[in-house]
């Protein structure tokens, strides 16, 4: 009976918990691959919240208008910049670059996860120096934390 009695609690309490909202926030850190320090590779993270909606409209075969929204206004103003080290040194790939970079990100997810946020998704890209010539790239990633509100 007390057995019956859990898994009918339990199965009670199963909507609640796929009920549950969570907020979201994104930290993207930004690696250079230009060489000698010349890149600027950073982590930012937003410190302000901004509705999506305010800058988009639904274009419909009956409804042509366009978004009369001004990009200036879409900018937030208050944001962490954290610098970091650019992948390149004169000489090629310098790893001790790349070790103080993961230092600093194990830092910044560390402190996500310190104050309630949850790791959920990592996604990278890469635009690369296409050689000689070019001189330019950067390696973009964005961390994902989720969190109940």
């Amino acid at each position: 009976m007390k057995k019956l009695l859990f898994i009918a609690l339990l199965c009670a309490s199963i909507p609640e918990l796929a009920a549950q909202a969570y907020e979201y926030r994104i930290i993207t850190s930004i690696e250079s691959v230009v060489p000698m320090g010349l890149g600027r590779s950073r982590i930012i993270s937003s410190e302000e919240d901004k509705n999506y909606q305010d800058y988009t409209t639904m274009r419909t075969e009956d409804n042509k208008k366009q978004n009369k929204s001004k990009r200036g206004e879409a900018k937030v103003d208050d944001f962490e910049e954290t610098k970091i080290l650019n992948f390149y040194s004169a000489t090629g790939i310098n790893f001790q670059n790349i070790a103080s970079n993961d230092a600093l990100l194990s830092s910044k997810v560390n402190t996500m996860i310190e104050k309630g946020w949850e790791l959920a998704f990592v996604t990278s890209g890469v635009e690369s120096d296409s050689g000689k010539g070019d001189g330019t790239g950067i390696f973009i990633t964005r961390f994902i934390f989720k969190r109940l509100k």
